[in-house]
């Protein structure tokens, strides 16, 4: 059972920051360590799920908890410990796909799962900062659902994507409008059943893309966005050589789509392939990975290099993760990492750029385990700083903008909760002045787009 979680990094700012000497004392220092104690909880896990908070940096991981009746559990690292978010366990009843993402607008974590409470429908959840709530009705689709996931657009309203099960197991996304959750564009709008599910918004454009394996296109590989009124395809329908199983879509800090798949046309290995404007291409080459993987999750560094970690069966079926080096795929650190199996392999990046891979592990009676990369040799520290700073904020007529590093040049967009772009220009100085006072008063959010990095800030306009 397969659950990927993007975490939408582009929504927060980020930056890696050397604060410690270039060296390191051992080779102990620079590898994948556990984060707290392996196997952290209370009993088998299943339907794992990563995600990074916005509002303390802290990793936060979700799972069907079979030391809790099945049921849905969230735990957070507080830097020593993992400890509840909540009360363990406190769905209704017994979970199935759950998935976690966290609110741009309000910093809190939400989940959603398959509810066997309400005949396998969707339930949708948040933390109101002491305990769980349904966001809406519980079990709000018309049918059971499978392969769920949940993503939140740059203003903080949620989406789900799913297999809509008695509906030919199609592809259908539905969004929480403030008081219901309703359908975007056409229900089932895949060419046919479908499986993994991925829903991500391009940081560009806003728009929410989805990708799943169509069985309707002999099992290969398809992107589709919404572009206000339909989904559309992303360049030409089935875009894989094969049939593809796992999916997982990301952006480029430029908004290029990427998509990483168990490509069946080249042995179940690993393949990325990117959309270049008008085709879908190869990035490096297609199943690179040792031996067949699963569980493949795809995320970018600060950066800008993608990465994948992967249950690698060419690796006793431990975890793998590996990068593109701008030529080749390369392993991050050690292959096969982790002790024993790893099963739902999910790769989330801290806001510092630090790697975290969590999953179910084998080697402890298939109970949770987070790693993390360590290594200054690649730049990455927990140093938690932005590279944007926005004052005042509130504001009634000017705001300044600052930024730190060495970026030449930048492209500044202040858009509103629609989604309109209201102010843009180019940033050549690190410190930067815009008049705000032609703006309506409301919140605004500001992004700063490079060719490293997607930064976006939150601005009330008074």
């Amino acid at each position: 059972m397969k659950k990927l979680i993007y975490l939408l990094l582009f929504l927060f700012p980020v930056v890696a920051i050397s604060q410690q000497p270039w060296y390191k004392y051992s080779p102990m220092d620079y590898m994948w360590k556990n984060v707290g104690n392996a196997g952290f909880s209370a009993g088998e896990a299943d339907f794992t799920s990563l995600a990074f908070s916005p509002s303390d940096n802290k990793p936060y991981v979700a799972y069907c908890d079979e030391g809790n009746s099945s049921k849905t559990t969230v735990m957070k690292f507080d830097g020593s410990n993992w400890i509840n978010v909540g009360i363990a366990g406190f769905s209704a009843g017994r979970v199935y796909f759950t998935n976690l993402a966290f609110n741009p607008s309000d910093g809190q974590p939400y989940v959603a799962y398959s509810d066997s409470v309400n005949s396998g429908k969707i339930t949708v959840m948040k933390f109101n900062g002491s305990s769980w709530v349904n966001l809406g009705n519980a079990g709000f689709t018309t049918r059971s659902a499978q392969w769920i996931n949940l993503a939140f657009s740059l203003f903080g309203e949620p989406y789900v994507a799913y297999q809509d099960y008695w509906n030919g197991s199609k592809a259908t996304v539905m969004k929480y409008d403030g008081t219901n959750w309703v359908n975007v564009g056409n229900t089932d709008f895949s060419a046919g059943g479908t499986d993994y599910e991925n829903l991500k918004f391009n940081p560009t454009d806003s728009l929410p893309y989805v990708t799943y394996e169509d069985f309707g296109l002999t099992g290969k590989a398809n992107v589709m966005k919404f572009d206000g009124s339909s989904w559309k395809n992303v360049g030409l329908e089935g875009i894989s050589a094969g049939e593809a199983a796992s999916t997982n879509l990301d952006f480029s800090p430029s908004g290029e789509p990427y998509i990483a798949f168990d490509d069946l046309g080249n042995g179940h290995k690993a393949t990325v392939m990117k959309f270049d404007g008008t085709n879908w291409i190869n990035v490096g080459s297609a199943g690179f990975s040792k031996g067949e993987s699963d569980y493949i999750s795809l995320a970018f560094s600060p950066t800008g290099q993608p990465y994948v970690a992967y249950e690698d069966y060419g690796n006793s079926q431990k975890a793998t993760v590996m990068k593109f080096d701008g030529s080749n795929w390369v392993n991050v650190g050690n292959a096969d990492f982790s002790k024993g199996s790893a099963q739902g392999t999910n790769l989330a990046f801290s806001p510092s750029g630090v790697p975290y891979v969590s999953f179910k592990d084998y080697e402890e009676q298939a109970r949770v385990t987070v790693m993390k990369y360590d290594s200054t040799y690649s730049g990455i520290n927990e140093k938690q700083e932005s590279r944007l700073s926005i004052y005042p904020n509130p504001a009634t007529d000017k705001i300044t903008l600052e930024t730190t590093g060495a970026v030449k040049e930048s492209n500044l967009a202040i858009v509103n909760a629609q989604g309109q772009e209201l102010i843009s220009r180019k940033i050549t100085e690190p410190k930067t002045q815009i008049d705000i006072s032609n703006l309506p008063s409301g919140v605004y959010f500001v992004r700063l787009l490079n060719e490293k990095t997607v930064e976006v800030g939150k601005i009330i306009k008074q």
